[in-house]
Order: C-alpha cells, then structure tokens, then sequence
C-alpha cells in the first residue's frame, strides 16, 4: 500500500471511524486503541481491496468487525462459559460519552444515546451507521454483511424501541420527581 493512499485514507474517514467506534464502546480510550487495529488491518488487507464497495463502507466494515472482535474477547473473559457472544439478543451498553462531547450536547439527543444503549447491539450499529455517520441502507448491508431487508427491519424495530423509550422518560422524571 503506498503511504499517500494510507494517508488520504486515514485523513479522509478517521474522524468518521473514530466516532463510530465512540459510539460503540462509550469509551475513548478503547476507540483508539481499535483505531489502531482498524488501521492496521487496513494496511494488510488494502491490497486485497477490490473497489466492490466504497472505501468508507470497506472501512466501516473492518471497524465493525475490530469491535465484534473487542465485545467478543470481552465477552469471554467476562464469561469464560460463554461460546458465542449474541449481536441479535446482546446490549453494546457504552460507559458514557467523552466529557468534551457530553457539554455540547442537547438534553434530548443525550437521553436518546441514553436509550440508544439499551438496544441490542445490531440495532445499535444499524443506528450509528444510518443516521450518525450518514450510511444508505446499500451501505450498512454490505457492511454488516447482511440483506438490505435485514437492515430495514433492524433499523424499524430500533427506531420503535427508542421512540418507546423515549416516549417514557418524561412519566418516569415526573414519577421520580
């Protein structure tokens, strides 16, 4: 791989990636250490990129799979009896937003994170791609390697567990308080 593409690559969507990864772990450090991978990955294996895709959904696809890989060593050694973690029943909960990050945000969009944790964790990456980083439903089927039907109803059933979610929270602050 010639440094230049490397460079183009990493300038061009490290920002998008990194956030992805954010989003997914709740923590900064771990998203930079997947970063890392994700790069080095990108290295070994950009000579067998094809340009079947677009370059963003090949490296939201190596990023996907980096953290698969994180929840599943994670999940293991949480769980030594477990033999395969389970995207479609699992919850990818983060630990929380970077501070720098918490300040700007609106109440409502951080109640939705919020609530974004509780889906499971397909639902949550369908979330993230769609309407965080702006992927078509094309794009998140090739990343997830997964039908586009699969995404639609993915995407429909995360939509209408957040709005659910969210729907509650002001019975439960008034409930609370």
């Amino acid at each position: 791989m010639d440094d230049s593409v490397f460079h183009r690559l990493y300038e061009q969507y490290h920002h998008d990636v990194f956030t992805f990864l954010i989003y997914l772990t709740g923590d900064r450090d771990h998203a930079e250490d997947l970063m890392h991978e994700v790069y080095v990955r990108v290295l070994r294996a950009y000579t067998g990129f094809e340009g079947k895709s677009s370059e963003k959904t090949w490296l939201f696809s190596i990023a996907k799979n980096v953290a698969i890989d994180h929840f599943r060593k994670n999940a293991v050694r949480k769980k030594h009896m477990f033999d395969k973690f389970d995207w479609e029943k699992s919850e990818l909960i983060s630990t929380g937003i970077p501070p720098e990050e918490l300040v700007t945000l609106s109440e409502e969009m951080k109640e939705l994170l919020h609530a974004l944790d509780t889906c499971t964790g397909d639902q949550k990456m369908v979330i993230l791609m769609r309407y965080f980083h702006d992927l078509s439903i094309a794009e998140t089927a090739e990343v997830l390697n997964w039908t586009e039907g699969k995404v639609k109803t993915t995407q429909h059933r995360a939509i209408k567990a957040l709005q659910k979610k969210m729907n509650a929270l002001p019975a439960e602050g008034r409930r609370n308080g």
